[in-house]
């Protein structure tokens, strides 16, 4: 499986095409557009959340509610796009009509893009750069989601931290964690932590800052051995740090013990392995167990049919009401970087985006190892491997 997106962030549209779904897997837009819902949500969001009200139109590949083996496409539109019709547009008659963007921001792609493309207006970088991009990539995890529910994996997330104000760790089951996530404005289970978490955000608004945090995504369900340790692009872990670094303003990823893996000796860090045959009478994959789960679901670049849990660090958002210096690039004269519309913290929009890149190499991880052309093949060729597990 593999997917593209194009778009500006105020252009007409974004655009993604995914191709290598296999065939009958269910799809509706009600399941797409959950999934952008949240994307909007938490508390700290800024007033563009007000007027999008992302929806996502199915424009192929999708017969009847279930997808034809055929490339899907998602378009997820800009309903603001009327205001910038002639300042976005394609046609060459239109040039001219809008003032050039000579100021970069800092902490954005506003100048290193100017000067890889050789652009003379900013705006031609800042468009695409903009995180708006990750709505249709939203769109694209929720299909992902889909076929991992499909194969019985289940996946869901928390805020974990907000400007160092950090959650305590649940003891509760993952699913709990999540519905409790679900129930917050700030998508954390640790009541007293959101409300610290809410009069930070405020505190920061009020003085023209923005704040980053940290989020965690976790999932069962998943079988032993999707990635491989034979090649370095073929590692499961290497490859969901990528996807988590894509992610604009993303600047940190760990895996289990992540960094605090450095910081303990061995006995305390490397998980012990038993056996146990009457786990498989529990509904659990394999008889091989891991009493602590240190590494976070991964060894070896590959699942070791622990639930799989990984962490994103954002950086505060670089879009400040206190204005940090800048030049231009026009005049080379120094100035205070411009305003676009901004949220002075995103975080629980990140662990969305989050939560839909990690589905999205899971389901590609998925695929690669049992192959097929339709789910119900896909779903026999993981039954007849799982089947061989409970005897290894």
């Amino acid at each position: 499986m593999r997917y593209i997106t194009a778009g500006e962030s105020h252009g007409p549209q974004l655009t993604a095409i995914i191709e290598g779904l296999p065939a009958g897997l269910e799809i509706s837009p009600e399941m797409l557009d959950l999934q952008l819902a949240r994307r909007q949500q938490g508390y700290g969001r800024g007033d563009r959340m007000k007027i999008e009200r992302d929806r996502v139109d199915i424009l192929s590949g999708v017969r009847w509610g279930k997808t034809l083996g055929s490339p899907v496409t998602l378009v997820v539109k800009n309903r603001d796009w009327e205001n910038w019709l002639e300042k976005m547009s394609p046609l060459a008659e239109h040039e001219g009509q809008a003032e050039a963007v000579t100021r970069p921001r800092p902490g954005h792609a506003d100048l290193c893009g100017a000067m890889k493309y050789g652009h003379r207006d900013v705006r031609n970088i800042l468009e695409r750069s903009s995180a708006r991009e990750t709505a249709v990539r939203v769109a694209v995890g929720a299909v992902a989601r889909g076929l991992l529910h499909a194969l019985d994996i289940r996946i869901g997330g928390v805020v974990v931290e907000v400007g160092g104000v950090a959650a305590k760790p649940s003891a509760e089951p993952y699913p709990q964690q999540w519905a409790q996530a679900a129930a917050s404005e700030m998508f954390c289970c640790d009541p007293a932590a959101e409300l610290d978490m809410k009069r930070l955000i405020d505190h920061t608004k009020s003085i023209g800052d923005t704040l980053g945090g940290v989020v965690e995504v976790q999932v069962l369900g998943l079988p032993p051995g999707l990635g491989s340790h034979v090649q370095w692009d073929r590692k499961l872990d290497a490859r969901l740090a990528m996807a988590l670094m894509s992610i604009q303003a993303i600047k940190g990823v760990e895996i289990g013990l992540g960094f605090e893996a450095a910081r303990r000796p061995g006995s305390k860090v490397h998980d012990e392995i038993t056996w146990n045959p009457a786990r498989l009478q529990q509904g659990e994959l394999t008889p091989y167990q891991r009493p602590s789960n240190h590494a976070g679901g991964l060894e070896g670049g590959m699942t070791n049919g622990e639930p799989l849990v990984v962490r994103a660090a954002m950086k505060p958002i670089p879009t400040l009401y206190t204005p940090l210096q800048s030049v231009d690039i026009a005049t080379h004269e120094p100035y205070e970087a411009s305003v676009e519309r901004s949220d002075t913290c995103a975080v629980p929009a990140a662990l969305v985006v989050a939560e839909a890149v990690v589905a999205i190499e899971l389901a590609q991880a998925l695929l690669e190892k049992f192959g097929g052309d339709s789910l119900d093949e896909i779903r026999r060729n993981r039954d007849n491997y799982l089947a061989g597990l409970r005897d290894f």
